[in-house]
């Protein structure tokens, strides 16, 4: 499902996010990439999205070569692979709906497609019955999970999700972790990047460990060591 072989990131000669980075995930994993600051986690998660692209190396997405992808082909990635961020990065004047629906209408769906399908993310993050209230009206929990029904509205087989609950408490913390995991026994696979201890060691899933910019461990059923 991802393959990166040989992967490299530099800046430039002083600035290396990233070095010779060998990785496979397979098809429905969960995977946690976890590591001090600094250390290249949101540049791998953003090589993987064509954020970024690689120094050196070559990345495939399900069997698609995206090293070089063109800026053109970036929307046809987007749309297998789903991406949260720390910041919900919510349109504030739009309804949780609409929020929502922005994803597919971008993309050109009908309208009649886009209600039927916003409906059915919200429900999966237990938000159907607030459909009509502003981002201004939600807990920081409820915005991330509108930012995680977002990302699954084309049905990604893969979704990245970039320190999403860096700006929530436990609680909080707790439920979108809970959405991850049923979203992961559907079939999706998942690359968390995290930087939570308490999260990686509760998961029980795969862990690969990054310092300076390489991968130091890869463990199956792995903690946060560092």
């Amino acid at each position: 499902m991802i393959k990166l072989v040989g992967i490299s990131k530099r800046y430039n000669k002083e600035s290396v996010a990233v070095e010779d980075i060998h990785l496979s995930v397979d098809a429905g994993e969960f995977v946690s990439i976890v590591g001090q600051s600094g250390t290249g986690k949101t540049t791998l998660a953003k090589l993987l999205i064509a954020e970024e692209r690689p120094s050196k190396g070559r990345i495939e997405i399900g069997g698609w070569d995206i090293t070089h992808i063109s800026q053109g082909d970036i929307p046809l990635l987007r749309r297998q692979i789903g991406v949260i961020f720390q910041d919900f990065k919510l349109l504030p004047n739009k309804t949780v709906f609409e929020n929502v629906a922005f994803a597919l209408h971008v993309a050109g769906e009908r309208a009649s497609r886009v209600k039927e399908v916003v409906p059915l993310v919200l429900d999966i993050v237990g938000l159907g019955h607030k459909m009509r209230s502003l981002p201004t009206e939600l807990s920081g929990g409820e915005q991330q999970r509108v930012a995680i029904a977002r990302s699954l509205v084309h049905r990604p087989k893969i979704l990245v999700a970039d320190e999403p609950t860096g700006n929530l408490d436990t609680v909080n913390t707790q439920e979108i972790i809970e959405i991850l995991k049923k979203i992961n026994e559907f079939g999706t696979t998942i690359v968390l990047v995290t930087h939570n201890r308490e999260v990686v060691n509760q998961l029980k899933k795969r862990v690969i460990t990054l310092q300076n910019g390489r991968i130091i461990s890869d463990e199956h059923i792995g903690k946060y060591r560092l």
